[in-house]
């Protein structure tokens, strides 16, 4: 299988990147946690001057974020730049240029949040576009990792539906119970989607970790990609539990109070790590395991192959 030859310097710079888009999460989160959207009320100035304003209250958070997402930018074009420069694969050189689209896109769909006054769709939208955009950046720098090539799967899966499609189709629920977490904390939904979305992708976890442990255990990649998959997702719901319930517990405040701020920012950014830790495990899926072909298909009913390597 293609592979490019190492790069170490230029891993590093893509993990530097994608550590840093989760920063821009974070940041993104503790706009919202604090009801900070509209503490800058026009856009791309800041109250009509490119200046520095002072940075107190919600400006803080606001344009805070404003300047992560800046720095986010330009390290993201570089990045795209280096990989069209040094990168032999033209997929992943192509994944790069994908990753400054997705950027600029999420810079016009913040600044259209602004001049608009935090319309729910456009809100949603930008905080799914920042998911996408940190799974791109994400698989940039695992694709650029020492020795990463996708080489010939060695296991095989009987069972339906195979893992090379319950994967993926774990990664595309994540993805919507963030979305609907979003349209939650936007104020476009209630409670109950977004208490749905959590019992099906908890649902789905825990039925992909159950599979790998009983027809994967010597594929020590996969074990350890479901385990770390588990253990967020189990985190996770208890962090959303405390996060409503605090909420609940100060939903006569003024305004947002430390414990409701640190907690469903907290939920944010571990929902962001959820959804990494379910795409690494897709990663790993296709590394090690083959696609279900005819063969496979005619011979479902007998023994369990899963375990072949």
């Amino acid at each position: 299988m293609e592979r490019t030859r190492d790069n170490p310097w230029l891993h590093r710079y893509a993990i530097l990147v994608a550590f840093s888009t989760f920063i821009l999460i974070i940041a993104g989160a503790l706009v919202t946690s604090n009801d900070a959207g509209l503490s800058v009320p026009d856009w791309p100035t800041t109250f009509g001057t490119f200046r520095m304003p002072r940075m107190v209250g919600g400006v803080l958070f606001e344009h805070g974020h404003r300047m992560i997402a800046g720095t986010v930018g330009i390290l993201t074009i570089i990045l795209a730049i280096w990989l069209w420069l040094k990168e032999s694969r033209g997929w992943v050189r192509w994944l790069g240029m994908v990753s400054v689209g997705a950027v600029i896109a999420q810079a016009a769909l913040g600044g259209i949040t602004v001049l608009f006054y935090l319309p729910v769709a456009i809100s949603v939208s930008h905080a799914a576009l920042a998911q996408i955009f940190f799974c791109l950046n994400f698989s940039l720098a695992l694709f650029t990792s020492q020795g990463w090539q996708w080489g010939e799967p060695s296991a095989e899966d009987a069972a339906l539906p195979s893992l090379r499609l319950l994967a993926p189709a774990t990664t595309v629920a994540i993805l919507i119970q963030l979305i609907l977490g979003a349209a939650y904390r936007h104020g476009g939904l209630g409670i109950v989607p977004h208490m749905v979305g959590a019992t099906v992708v908890s649902l789905l976890s825990a039925w992909m970790v159950a599979r790998v442990f009983l027809r994967f255990s010597c594929q020590p990649r996969l074990v350890r990609a479901a385990m770390l998959l588990l253990g967020l997702v189990l985190v996770q719901v208890f962090l959303g539990v405390g996060a409503y319930v605090e909420k609940l517990r100060y939903r006569d405040a003024v305004q947002p109070l430390p414990p409701v701020v640190q907690t469903t920012t907290a939920h944010v950014a571990l929902g962001a790590l959820v959804l990494i830790a379910s795409l690494y495990f897709t990663y790993q899926v296709y590394r090690a395991i083959a696609s279900q072909g005819p063969e496979l298909l005619t011979h479902r009913g007998s023994a369990p192959e899963g375990a072949r390597v």
